[in-house]
């Protein structure tokens, strides 16, 4: 319960204001305080309140969901259907982090839930989950319903500044109200639930990392992820709006390779973004921080080995050995491609096929093979879709997502130094961590 001062007049007029301040401080009292009105936040909030926990979630924005809103482009890609194992393993060294959690709700529970609350959902290619109807705002709209109904007090335009504690335990939250007025808001335990730093216009803006750090936590430095690229030289703008499918790409960073993987990708005016990019720009974002080279390398033929794809150069010169070199490589690549390659490769446009050389064959063969873009940097946080960084997997308990360091304190989502590929991971990871710290926070908090 909250302390009560009070200056007591006389002895009736005392009894009243002790009285009254009593009630007004219980109005402020709740057993589990949610902060982020995300995937997580409204995962945890909805949880506690089932569990029979008062339960207060605070958004800071008009309106709780809006990174969701926009997640998939606006389809909202929920989750993925692979198994545990692969799940994990697209968080690289910390996704063993979440093994508690998903074991406890992973992807086909939420299908399930999903349903329960009225959101059918379809499954794609690559084992991606989307609502049906395809409109994340659906997903976000059914859950704010449940929420309410599951008895959640939910207060929008409310940004939590403070983490107030008593003998290091956290007792509460306290809101800013303008320039010098606060309020404050009591509870048994508090989920900081409040997303990492990208898209910082949908609210996520690093308040949870500050909040952090206020009681005593380690955040590990926000970077950008699954952000497109910047590359040198005016290649990539020649090429914008050019979409490649089944591609391979390789990123080299001081000329190792760190990642490779067939997928999409395509080009934009100031380097290079879609699915296998985003994928690897983590990776990329901290070679750069390192000061190190970092290379992205296409294979625009990754079903060819090079033996192969020297006898099919061949096999196209001999059936077409009297046409220019660009008729030749219509059937290699999409037309915009095609000027770009003559450039690089250094062969003339309208040189008979015929009068290739054996080196210019190799050059194209190997152009082919691998097409590089030296990267420069990256965008910023405001087009990443999510963070890497945040509060130290180490000091957060995976069983429960309690924070080791400060009793009544929870973790959940992107607020957590965890960070997935784009394929559904991370809404998972985000809903998944949510309804563990919400059931445990609750389960707390009602022990007493």
């Amino acid at each position: 319960m909250p302390h009560v001062n009070a200056r007591v007049c006389s002895l009736n007029r005392g009894r009243y204001i002790v009285l009254f301040l009593s009630v007004e401080k219980l109005k402020d009292n709740y057993q589990v305080i949610v902060i982020g009105g995300g995937a997580a936040g409204l995962m945890a909030a909805g949880q506690a309140a089932l569990s029979g926990a008062r339960t207060l979630l605070l958004e800071k924005m008009p309106q709780p969901g809006r990174k969701v809103r926009i997640t998939g482009k606006g389809r909202c890609n929920l989750t993925n259907v692979c198994e545990l194992a692969a799940f994990i393993a697209r968080f690289g060294p910390n996704g063993r982090f979440l093994r508690q959690a998903f074991g406890k709700f992973f992807s086909h529970d939420l299908v399930a839930f999903l349903g329960e609350i009225g959101v059918e959902t379809i499954t794609e290619r690559g084992g991606r989950v989307f609502p049906a109807t395809e409109l994340a705002g659906d997903v976000v709209d059914a859950m704010l319903k449940w929420v309410t109904e599951s008895g959640v007090h939910l207060h929008e335009r409310s940004k939590v500044t403070r983490l107030p504690t008593d003998e290091n335990r956290v007792v509460g939250v306290e809101l800013s109200q303008g320039k010098s007025d606060s309020r404050q808001f009591y509870a048994d335990t508090v989920i900081v639930a409040t997303g990492g730093a990208s898209y910082p216009a949908t609210g996520s803006s690093g308040d949870g990392y500050r909040l952090a750090e206020q009681v005593g936590h380690h955040v590990i430095e926000a970077r950008p992820a699954l952000v497109p690229l910047e590359t040198s030289d005016n290649t990539a703008e020649r090429l914008q709006g050019l979409a490649l499918k089944n591609v391979a790409v390789r990123l080299l960073v001081n000329g190792r390779k760190q990642y490779d993987e067939t997928g999409e990708m395509m080009f934009t005016h100031f380097g290079l973004s879609g699915p296998i990019i985003l994928t690897l720009s983590r990776r990329a974002v901290d070679g750069l921080r390192e000061n190190h080279t970092v290379v992205v390398s296409i294979d625009l033929k990754p079903a060819l080995d090079e033996r192969k794809l020297d006898a099919r150069l061949l096999r196209d010169i001999q059936t077409h050995g009297r046409r220019q070199f660009l008729s030749l490589l219509k059937g290699l690549l999409p037309v915009k491609l095609i000027p770009v390659c003559t450039d690089l490769v250094g062969i003339s446009g309208d040189k008979p096929a015929n009068q290739i050389s054996a080196e210019e064959r190799k050059r194209l063969r190997a152009w082919l093979k691998d097409f590089r873009f030296t990267v420069t940097g990256h965008r910023p946080f405001a087009e990443a879709i999510i963070t890497a960084g945040g509060v130290s997997t180490k000091e957060i308990d995976p069983r429960t997502m309690a924070s080791r360091l400060v009793p009544g304190l929870y973790f959940a989502g992107e607020v957590i130094d965890i960070d997935g590929d784009t394929g559904g991971y991370n809404l998972q990871a985000a809903f998944s961590t949510g309804w563990l710290a919400g059931n445990a926070a609750a389960k707390q908090a009602l022990a007493g």
